[in-house]
C-alpha cells in the first residue's frame, strides 16, 4: 500500500514515455517492466532493486529489505522488517507474530468452535476455545496452566519456581522447588529426586532409574518386562557401559576409548580411540574409518560421506526422492556444489546448483533452465527460505542471468541498469532509459531516451528510417496495461 502512494506519480510520469514495444520497458532507475510474451509472469522493480511487484498465478509485492506482501489465492501472508513481524490470513484463519515471541492466532472453521491463542514468550501463554477443558490463561512465573504443549498434557506453576508441575499419559512430575526436589506419581510411576544429589523413578514392569552426584554416578533399566531389559550405567568418567538384546557398548575413560558390539537388529562392530579422532567400525550397511582431522569415511545405509583435512574438504553421496546426489564442499561453505542424478533415467542431465559464498551462486535444473547471480551471500543459507529469496537476494544481484531454454535468455548488470534478452522470435538490449535495440519479426529498431528519437526497419526493408517522439507500442499480454501498485 505504501509502496503506491511513494512511486505511482513519479511511474506514471515516466512510463507514459517510455512505452517501448518489446517485452522490457526500461526506465531505469525510475523503473523497470518485464513483461515476455513467452511467460506469464510480469513483474516490475522501481528505484533500482528496492520496490517490486510480480504478477503470475499469485502477486508478490514489497519495500525491500522492509517489507513483503504475497496474495496465492485465499490465502494472504506479509511481513515487515523480517524476521520480526509477519502476518498470514486465509479463510478461518489469522495469524500475526514478532519475532516468534509475540504469537497472535485466530481460527474459525466453519462448523467448528473457534479458537483464540495469545503467547507473549516467556511471560504469558492463552488459548480461548470456550471450553473450560481447553481453554488457559497462565502467566509466567506466576501462575497458570497450559495443556497440550512442550509435549505435556498439562503444566502447572505456581511462584515458579517453588512449585511446578507437569502431567503426561498420567505421569506427574511436582518439583517444590524445581529442579531440586522432585516427586513422581501417577498411572503406576513412583519415585524421588534431590537433584543433583540423588534419585531414583520407576514403574513396576517398565522401568528403573537412578543417580547419585548427577551425571557422576546413573544406572537406568528399561524394558524390565523382557527377558534381557536395556541397561545403562555410568560412573563419569571412568566407565559407561549400555546393554540390550543383542547390543553393548562399553567405554573407558569416557568418551576416548571404547568398543559397540551389535548383532540385532542388525549387524555392527566398532573401536574408539582418543573419540572421537580415531574410530573404526563395520556390520552391515555401516562402515566407519575415521583417522581425524586428517581422513575420514563413512558409509550409513547408503549415505556415503568423506573428510580430508576437516574442515577443508567434504564430499557426500546418497540416494533420495528417486535422484543420486553428490555434494562437495570447501572449508563447509565457502564452496559448495551438489548434483542430482536422476535414477529412474540415468541418462537425463544432471541438475547442479553451485555456490562461491558469497560471490555467487549457480543453479541448472538439467532441462534447460538455469540461474547465475553475482553476489549471493544468503543462498546457501536460506535455500528454502522463500521470504530471504524474495526480499534479500536481490539487493546483492549486481549481475544475474536467467535461462528459461535453449533459446530463451536474459542478462541483467546493476539491478537492471544494462539488461539483454533473447528468444526464439526477438531480441532486446537496454542501456537503462538512454538507449535500446530491439529485433523482432515486426520490425528492428534503435531507440534514444525511450523512443525521443531512433530509426527503425521493417521487415523486407533494406532502408533505415529515422523517427522522433515514438512512444507507441505494439500489443501486450494481459498485464502489461495494468498500473504499477
Amino acid at each position: 500500500m505504501f509502496s503506491r502512494r511513494l512511486v505511482r506519480p513519479l511511474c506514471a510520469a515516466l512510463l507514459a514515455a517510455a512505452t517501448l514495444r518489446g517485452a522490457e520497458q526500461n526506465g531505469w532507475p525510475l523503473v523497470v517492466r518485464q513483461s515476455p510474451p513467452d511467460s506469464p509472469v510480469e513483474s516490475v522493480q522501481w528505484l533500482g532493486p528496492l520496490i517490486f511487484s510480480r504478477h503470475a498465478t499469485g502477486d508478490v509485492r514489497g519495500f525491500r529489505p522492509f517489507y513483503l506482501e504475497a496474495r496465492t489465492g485465499d490465502r494472504e501472508t506479509a511481513t515487515f522488517l523480517y524476521p520480526f513481524f509477519t502476518w498470514q490470513k486465509q479463510p478461518g484463519y489469522s495469524q500475526f507474530s514478532f519475532f516468534q515471541l509475540v504469537n497472535l492466532s485466530h481460527s474459525n472453521d466453519p462448523g467448528q468452535p473457534g479458537e483464540h491463542r495469545l503467547d507473549i514468550w516467556p511471560f504469558y501463554f492463552s488459548k480461548e476455545t470456550g471450553d473450560p477443558a481447553e481453554s488457559y490463561h497462565a502467566l509466567f512465573p506466576v501462575a497458570g496452566t497450559i495443556r497440550y504443549r512442550f509435549g505435556k498434557d498439562r503444566l502447572t506453576w505456581y511462584a515458579f519456581p517453588l512449585y511446578f508441575n507437569t502431567d503426561k499419559a498420567g505421569m506427574e512430575i511436582t518439583s517444590a522447588p524445581w529442579p531440586f526436589l522432585r516427586f513422581i506419581s501417577g498411572a503406576g510411576h513412583h519415585g524421588f529426586e534431590f537433584w543433583p544429589l540423588f534419585g531414583h523413578r520407576g514403574r513396576d514392569g517398565d522401568y528403573d532409574k537412578q543417580f547419585y552426584l548427577w551425571p557422576l554416578f546413573y544406572k537406568s533399566a528399561r524394558n524390565l518386562s523382557e527377558p534381557v531389559p536395556t541397561v545403562s550405567l555410568g560412573a563419569l568418567p571412568f566407565y559407561t557401559r549400555d546393554t540390550a538384546p543383542g547390543y553393548i557398548n562399553e567405554n573407558y575413560a569416557w568418551p576416548f576409548f571404547g568398543y559397540t558390539h551389535r548383532t540385532e537388529p542388525y549387524r555392527y562392530d566398532e573401536r574408539r580411540y582418543f573419540w572421537p579422532l580415531l574410530v573404526q567400525g563395520h556390520g552391515d550397511q555401516r562402515l566407519v574409518n575415521r583417522w581425524a582431522p586428517f581422513y575420514t569415511h563413512s558409509t550409513i545405509k547408503g549415505y556415503d560421506k568423506t573428510w580430508v583435512l576437516w574442515p577443508f574438504f567434504r564430499h557426500a553421496e546418497w540416494d533420495e526422492d528417486g535422484v543420486t546426489k553428490d555434494k562437495n564442499q570447501f572449508f563447509l561453505f565457502v564452496y559448495w556444489a551438489e548434483t542430482q542424478h536422476s535414477l529412474a533415467n540415468p541418462a537425463a542431465a544432471p541438475a547442479r546448483k553451485t555456490h562461491l559464498w558469497p560471490l555467487f551462486s549457480s543453479w541448472d535444473n538439467g532441462a534447460g533452465r538455469r540461474q547465475v547471480q553475482l553476489l549471493s551471500p544468503f543462498d546457501l543459507f536460506f535455500p528454502t527460505n522463500d521470504i530471504v529469496r524474495q526480499l534479500y537476494n536481490p539487493l546483492f544481484a549486481l549481475y544475474r542471468y536467467d535461462r528459461l531454454d535453449a533459446a530463451t535468455a536474459r542478462h541483467s548488470l546493476l539491478w537492471n541498469a544494462v539488461t539483454w534478452r533473447r528468444s526464439a522470435t526477438d531480441r532486446e538490449f537496454h542501456l537503462g532509459p538512454l538507449f535500446s535495440v530491439q529485433t523482432g519479426p515486426e520490425n528492428q529498431r534503435i531507440a534514444l531516451g525511450n523512443g525521443l528519437l531512433g530509426l527503425t526497419r521493417r521487415p523486407g526493408e533494406r532502408v533505415w528510417r529515422l523517427f522522433l517522439f515514438d512512444f507507441s507500442r505494439k500489443a501486450a499480454n494481459k498485464y502489461a496495461e495494468a498500473p504499477p501498485p
